[in-house]
């Protein structure tokens, strides 16, 4: 074996010789006969349309414009479209170039797979698709709801001095906050947010207090370690866990704790069905008559701009168990 094929065997992308004069394949490794399913003899007894698909621009006759340019001209790099055995498209990055072989002027081209990476693409567009629907949401139906109700309170202030309005007015401006930070969150994403270190515990103590919790207790680990988080975000991500705990569990316990590359926040309460649990995170899903189905799908925004994971299990009392991981903890 010659010194070049050991280095085409020894690439993690698929590498081919054409051909200058057109788009003949004269060598290939097994690794581009992985990617295509077929075997090295198979390949190189093809015609070169054989692997192409017969779409604009996806033609044979357009790759091989592209050869002759990338050995009349300059280095090509692009994106293309190439097919399997089975016919199958395979969405591929190709990178075009010159060089001499034994003696032979060739034109070499390395092709990588990139059909994971059009996958998480796909999967962003969709994310940023779900979080202007959840923008929309926010402005729609929450502010104009809340308008009347600080409307209403100004009207109680003339009527009356009470010192239970104070604390409807105070409840309103966190409102307008959360809802504030929640509209940059849905569409800024992760660039809207101020990572920083912050203490767990201190914080969810901090969300308790911001969550009308009835008679339900709270009881946070001891562990006063820090992890990188946005304070805000990570306030909102406790208080809607805290207060889905006590809308659907009533006088709960709710308890926060570590794990081994997270925290978790679970409760006693009657716990979420089996069947529902890939669905609490989406917008507009709630199981109570006065919910509004936002709460949960806050949480996960939060998750994701993080870049954690989280998941929900029973707890050992039967209850609700949210477990966020892939965080990062402070030193």
């Amino acid at each position: 074996m010659s010194d070049y094929h050991e280095i085409f065997e020894k690439m993690p992308d698929g590498v081919l010789l054409h051909e200058v004069g057109g788009g003949a394949i004269v060598e290939t490794n097994e690794q581009f006969c992985s990617m295509l399913g077929y075997s090295r003899e198979e390949l190189l007894e093809l015609d070169f349309d054989a692997i192409h698909l017969d779409e604009p621009p996806y033609t044979a006759e357009r790759a091989e414009e592209l050869i002759r340019q990338a050995a009349r001209e300059e280095p090509r790099h692009f994106e293309w479209m190439t097919k399997t055995k089975s016919g199958a498209p395979l969405p591929v990055e190709v990178h075009l170039r010159e060089t001499t072989i034994d003696g032979d002027v060739r034109v070499l081209a390395v092709v990588r797979d990139i059909s994971e990476r059009q996958r998480r693409q796909q999967e962003l567009t969709l994310q940023n698709h779900r979080l202007e629907q959840f923008a929309s949401i926010v402005s729609h139906d929450l502010r104009n709801p809340l308008s009347v109700a600080q409307g209403r309170l100004e009207l109680a202030r003339e009527e009356c001095d009470s010192e239970h309005l104070d604390a409807v007015s105070r409840a309103h401006e966190r409102m307008e906050a959360l809802i504030r930070d929640l509209l940059v969150l849905a569409r800024e994403g992760a660039e809207a947010m101020t990572v920083d270190s912050v203490e767990l515990s201190a914080h969810a103590k901090l969300s308790w207090a911001n969550v009308q919790s009835g008679d339900a207790t709270l009881a946070v680990d001891d562990d006063q370690r820090s992890i990188r988080a946005d304070p805000g975000r990570l306030e909102q991500l406790f208080e809607n866990l805290f207060r889905n705990s006590v809308e659907h569990g009533g006088d709960v316990s709710v308890t926060v704790g570590l794990l081994d590359d997270g925290f978790y926040v679970e409760d006693d309460g009657p716990g979420i069905p089996q069947h529902v649990v890939q669905e609490v995170f989406e917008a507009g899903y709630s199981s109570v008559e006065d919910g509004t189905g936002i709460g949960l799908s806050i949480v996960m925004e939060i998750v994701t701009a993080h870049g954690w994971k989280i998941r929900v299990v029973e707890s050992e009392s039967g209850g609700a168990r949210f477990e966020v991981t892939d965080v990062e903890f402070v030193s």
